[in-house]
């Protein structure tokens, strides 16, 4: 149940929002093998006049950037598919924003199955709940 939270540089721009909304949601889905139906995207805008990289504007310096953090359940995803959501996430963004400044981010937040869940149970309630309904094979 990843919970995505993505801050680009720039102005608002729905068409550029429902692309990235669609094109990170399937890249978690894909490389953290998660499920798409249990999945929240949250994009905002920050301006580039706001956003200081070693104490310079990103307007100044005339580039973007983002800040992608994405939080899962601890112990579900291997320190590979970490590392390659954390290579294929920067070129999917430098690709859709451009002219990207290199220290653009993603963060990638590993919380306890018994403090992170959603519809009011936790992750592990929700695991130990579909192992109770599971069928028992003797």
């Amino acid at each position: 149940m990843p919970g995505i939270m993505l801050t680009v540089s720039g102005e608002p721009d729905q068409t550029l929002t429902n692309r990235l909304a669609e094109e990170i949601s399937a890249l978690t889905c894909r490389v953290l093998k998660k499920e798409r139906s249990r999945t929240a995207v949250f994009i905002r805008y920050f301006p580039r006049t706001q956003w200081f990289i070693a104490g310079q504007s990103l307007a100044d310096m005339g580039r973007n950037a983002f800040r992608l953090e994405v939080t899962i359940t601890d112990e579900t995803n291997t320190k590979t598919e970490k590392a390659d959501y954390h290579r294929a996430a920067f070129a999917l963004l430098a690709e859709i924003i451009g002219d990207l400044h290199p220290h653009s981010n993603v963060h990638i937040i590993d919380c306890r199955a018994s403090a992170y869940g959603y519809g009011g149970l936790t992750q592990e309630e929700h695991r130990f709940r579909s192992m109770a309904s599971a069928p028992c094979f003797e």
